[in-house]
């Protein structure tokens, strides 16, 4: 009988996911289909945080075209996989629901993959429009994953702690918080797999 796969929160789980995660860059770029490029341009010498950072996917592409770029992490070990890979990004060990930063600091917060992770992401949205200027923008992806996928480990196969979110709720709580937002569905086959927005403060 096949071991049963752990849960595991996102601390816990990235942590041990750290030296295996770079794998999947390619099923992390397949839910985007090429869009966020079109959707940040214009970003050099631009203040960033990246949130959810974890090892760089999105941190070093900013960071090549110019931004000035903070990257967040709740693993440390992410974190240090991207410090070795580029020493000019700022890297931050913190939780995204109580950002240690002053009030307008950012021109850009991006978040991608990660709102997943977050049981109700008012608290995460009211966090970055707190800490971006004024006609700041926050990007965030928000992929259709009502199961979490398998993370191959140094100690076997794990699942981090994931919620489905539908894109209407997601919507909705940005435009309450004042944000203007602009939305991007991807789909495949008529069926929602990313929901990419672009919400200016």
């Amino acid at each position: 009988m096949p071991a049963k796969i752990i849960i595991l929160d996102s601390k816990q789980g990235y942590d041990l996911a750290a030296d295996n995660y770079d794998l999947m860059t390619d099923y992390l770029n397949s839910f985007e289909k090429g869009e966020i490029p079109l959707i940040l341009k214009n970003v050099k010498g631009k203040k960033i945080l990246d949130v959810g950072a974890g090892t760089g996917r999105l941190s070093l592409m900013l960071s090549h075209v110019g931004a000035e770029v903070t990257a967040l992490d709740i693993s440390a070990k992410m974190l240090a996989i991207l410090k070795r890979k580029n020493h000019s990004i700022k890297t931050v060990v913190a939780d995204a629901e109580s950002l240690p930063f002053e009030n307008e600091t950012f021109d850009l917060v991006t978040a991608a993959f990660f709102i997943v992770h977050l049981s109700n992401p008012k608290r995460f949205f009211e966090e970055a429009y707190r800490v971006l200027k004024p006609s700041g923008e926050l990007l965030i992806t928000n992929i259709n994953q009502k199961d979490p996928p398998e993370v191959k480990t140094p100690v076997g196969k794990i699942k981090i702690e994931s919620y489905y979110h539908r894109p209407d709720k997601i919507k909705q709580m940005l435009e309450d918080l004042a944000f203007n937002v602009k939305e991007t569905i991807i789909k495949e086959k008529d069926v929602w797999i990313n929901q990419m927005i672009l919400a200016k403060k």
